[in-house]
């Protein structure tokens, strides 16, 4: 059997970060197993190829059930299947979320995880391309650049959001939210910088860190409640591994509350109908499921003689990442001032639903909820490791939230009816111009509703009895157990959920080697 002081489990966003940090000392031992494929597949380097990543060999190709305020529709939720995980497969958008959201979480009952306690983290990973600032790093591994060149579409489209009231926003990530501006990507030299790209290649030759992928972990081992290694299966066999510090679980908001449920740690009454041992009765294992929604506003691009350069600049070599180029955050009262409520993404594309990307040249929108009011859960579809999970995401189930979709579809056609798209803009294919009722739209929103690939909360962090993780990211009722991974938010963040995640894995990563550094403290204080 063999043996290592941490096992990192899932080589996602926050994964590749922890395993990289840990490593930086050389005695220090890291087995990192990815139950996916490696990242070789040309499609993942090129931006432009985003779009056809889900629904590969390179995703989960999970679904939730189907959804009780979306007609029932199963709602095709994909997970990166590949080392980098998500950050494999995404649309690349460089998005930290609001100030707000930090603070949020701090006044829920975790102490240094504010704005100010955070904004060091997001730092730390960044090599942005615009030069440092009070916001922003260049020292960091994760390159974060501009689009070169947006699109002409892409472009007007920030001009139109001025021309209806909106400020121009060059930087979503700086000293505020609101306005419009030309997203920045996880991009380096013209590639996708994913998570494996940015903590795991500059690293692959450090001796003391050990990738293990297509490794499908099965169950944690335990000693009473003191986490003493994992099984996990690899090439046909199962495989054990001991661990001598901590077990630190990285493998999503579907993936992290699953193999919790599978090792006997969740809803004590669900683990007994599973026939699972019960370790540790912690009900909100897999609760707490919280996503963004979408739905596309989308236009046909008539015959004009800017129509060729309003598509101009999708060079997969350089820039764009063929889904969403530009945005717009945005309060539906109309504060300028208030947190925004509606996240848009821009781009260049004829594109209704994933998969369904429609032949000849457009335009879409797609107008998000920030802070959506659904809550859904995971669950254990059976013990056995290789069946997905129940997703119930229960996407629309406040009226609230209905309403402000309703009124960003309509924002969105304003905008498009200005003077910016007047040289290109033709039919609205998607809702339709004969949709134009309240009734009529939210008919349409939910037939038509997706998620934003962003599911997090399943293993939020708290004090409450809900809570699954500590503020230190310690599994509650065990030792030697830390989950690292979007699951452990509280609330979903105001924004893309990738950047949010890999601050995760640093501010954990440092939280566990503090938490090492009194361990040995102590040792010598009782030595001595």
């Amino acid at each position: 059997m063999t043996q290592y002081d941490y096992i990192v489990i899932g080589a996602g966003s926050a994964g590749c970060v922890v395993a990289n940090r840990m490593t930086q000392d050389s005695e220090t031992t890291v087995l990192l197993l990815e139950a996916g494929n490696p990242d070789t597949k040309p499609e993942i380097q090129i931006p432009l190829s985003s779009p056809n990543l889900p629904r590969s060999e390179l995703d989960w190709k999970y679904f939730s059930e189907p959804e009780p305020y979306l007609n029932n529709r199963k709602i095709f939720c994909p997970r990166g299947k590949v080392l980098g995980g998500s950050s494999s497969i995404n649309s690349m958008i460089y998005i930290r979320g609001n100030h707000h959201d930090y603070d949020h979480w701090q006044s829920l009952g975790n102490p240094g995880w504010s704005y100010q306690d955070v904004l060091p983290y997001f730092k730390k990973s960044e090599n942005q391309q615009r030069g440092a600032d009070a916001y922003h790093g260049v020292d960091g591994e994760l390159s974060v650049t501009d689009i070169q060149p947006p699109t002409v579409a892409s472009q007007r489209f920030v001009e139109a959001a001025v021309a209806i009231g909106y400020k121009h926003n060059p930087d979503f990530n700086g000293i505020q939210q609101s306005g419009a501006a030309i997203y920045q990507l996880t991009v380096k030299d013209g590639k996708r910088h994913s998570a494996a790209a940015a903590f795991l290649v500059p690293i692959l030759q450090r001796p003391n860190l050990t990738i293990t992928i297509g490794a499908l972990v099965t169950r944690l081992l335990f000693e009473g409640t003191r986490t003493v290694g994992v099984e996990y299966m690899h090439e046909g066999r199962l495989h054990q591994a001991r661990v001598n510090k901590e077990v630190i679980l990285s493998a999503g908001a579907f993936d992290s509350p699953k193999l919790l449920m599978l090792s006997g740690i969740g809803d004590a009454e669900h683990l007994q109908a599973m026939g699972i041992p019960v370790v540790v009765d912690l009900p909100g294992v897999g609760q707490n499921l919280q996503d963004h929604s979408l739905v596309p506003v989308a236009h046909q691009i008539i015959t004009s003689p800017v129509a060729p350069q309003v598509i101009a600049g999708l060079d997969p070599a350089i820039s764009s990442n063929g889904n969403a180029e530009a945005g717009l955050f945005l309060h539906t009262e109309g504060n300028l001032d208030a947190t925004p409520d509606l996240q848009f993404f821009f781009g260049p594309i004829l594109w209704i639903s994933p998969g369904q990307t429609l032949s000849g040249l457009g335009f879409t929108v797609t107008v998000s909820l920030t802070h959506p009011q659904n809550i859904g859960s995971v669950s254990l579809r059976s013990p056995d490791p290789k069946d997905p999970p129940i997703i119930r995401i229960n996407f629309l189930q406040s009226q609230s939230d209905v309403q402000k979709l309703v009124e960003g579809i309509k924002i969105m056609r304003k905008l498009f009816h200005t003077s910016a798209f007047d040289q290109f803009r033709g039919e609205e294919i998607s809702p339709g111009a004969e949709v134009i009722s309240d009734e009529a739209l939210v008919a349409y929103i939910r037939e038509f509703c997706v998620t934003g690939y962003h599911p997090v909360g399943t293993c939020k962090m708290g004090t409450d009895p809900m809570a699954v993780v500590d503020p230190e990211l310690r599994v509650r009722g065990v030792t030697g157990l830390r989950v690292v991974d979007a699951s452990i938010m509280p609330t979903l963040v105001g924004g893309n959920t990738n950047a949010p995640t890999i601050m995760i894995g640093e501010k954990g990563a440092d939280l566990i080697k503090a938490a090492f550094s009194v361990s040995q403290q102590v040792h010598k204080a009782i030595a001595n």
